[in-house]
C-alpha cells in the first residue's frame, strides 16, 4: 500500500520526536498565553467592581450629607446598592468560570507534560509541576512543595473573596430594605446577617458543584499511578 494510501486509510504516520517535541511545546505556551490572559482579565473585572462600588458609596455619603439622609436619599441608596449587588454577582459568575477555566489549563498542561515524560522518561526527576491529567495531579500543579491544605487554597481564591463582597453588600441592602418595611433596626440587622449567609453558603455550593461534576465524566489519559496499599 503506497503512502497516499494509507494516508486514505486514516493510519498514522511516524513522526519524529523532535516534531512532537515542538507541537507539544507550542501548545503549551498557547495554554499559558490563554491562562494568563484569562487571569489578568479577572482580576481587572474585579478591581472595577470594587472601584464602582467604593465610588458610589463615597457618593451616598456626601448625597447623604447634602439632603441630611432624607428619603429621596433612601431611595437614591437602595437603587445604588442593587446596581453595586448586580455589578458584583455578574462579577462573581465570571469569577467562577476562570476558576473552572484555570483548572482546565491546569489540567491541560499536565497532560502535555505527560507527553514530554513520555518523550523523555529522564525529565520525570526535574518536574516540579504535575506530570498527570487528574485530581492529585491537578493538586501537585497548584502547590509544588505539599503540605497545603485545600481549605487554605479555597479560602485564599478570588471566587470565596467575590463571594464575601457579595455577601456584605446582599446583607446590607437586604437589611435596609427590612427597615424600611418597619422591622426594628436589630431585627434588621439580624435578618440582613442571615441572608447574607444563605448567599455565601448558596454561591459556595453552587461553586463547589461546578468543580465535582468535572471529575465523573473526565476521563484522563495519564492517571497519577496507585500506591501500595
Amino acid at each position: 500500500m503506497s503512502t497516499q494510501d494509507e494516508r486514505a486509510a486514516g493510519e498514522p504516520e511516524s513522526v519524529p520526536a523532535s516534531v512532537r517535541a515542538q507541537l507539544l511545546a507550542t501548545e503549551h505556551w498557547s495554554l499559558l498565553a490563554s491562562r494568563s490572559t484569562t487571569q489578568a482579565e479577572v482580576l481587572t473585572r474585579i478591581s472595577m467592581f470594587l472601584m464602582f462600588t467604593s465610588a458610589s458609596l463615597v457618593s451616598l455619603a456626601l448625597v447623604g450629607q447634602a439632603t441630611r439622609f432624607s428619603e429621596m436619599f433612601v431611595m437614591l441608596a437602595m437603587v445604588v446598592l442593587s446596581t453595586d449587588l448586580l455589578i458584583g454577582l455578574l462579577t462573581q459568575v465570571r469569577v467562577l468560570n476562570v476558576a473552572m477555566e484555570d483548572l482546565m489549563y491546569v489540567l491541560a498542561m499536565n497532560r502535555l507534560r505527560a507527553a514530554y515524560v513520555d518523550l523523555d522518561p529522564g525529565m520525570a526527576k526535574y518536574m516540579l509541576a504535575g506530570t498527570h491529567d487528574d485530581q492529585p495531579g491537578m493538586d501537585r500543579t497548584y502547590y509544588f512543595l505539599k503540605g497545603r491544605s485545600t481549605w487554605s487554597h479555597v479560602a485564599g481564591s478570588s471566587a470565596v473573596f467575590i463571594i464575601m463582597a457579595n455577601t456584605a453588600l446582599t446583607a446590607i441592602l437586604l437589611g435596609t430594605s427590612i427597615m424600611l418595611l418597619g422591622w426594628p433596626a436589630p431585627a434588621a440587622v439580624l435578618a440582613g446577617a442571615v441572608c447574607g449567609l444563605v448567599f455565601a453558603g448558596a454561591s459556595m455550593f453552587y461553586g463547589y458543584r461546578q468543580y465535582r461534576d468535572v471529575w465523573p465524566d473526565f476521563t484522563p489519559l495519564s492517571p497519577t499511578p496507585r500506591g501500595p496499599d
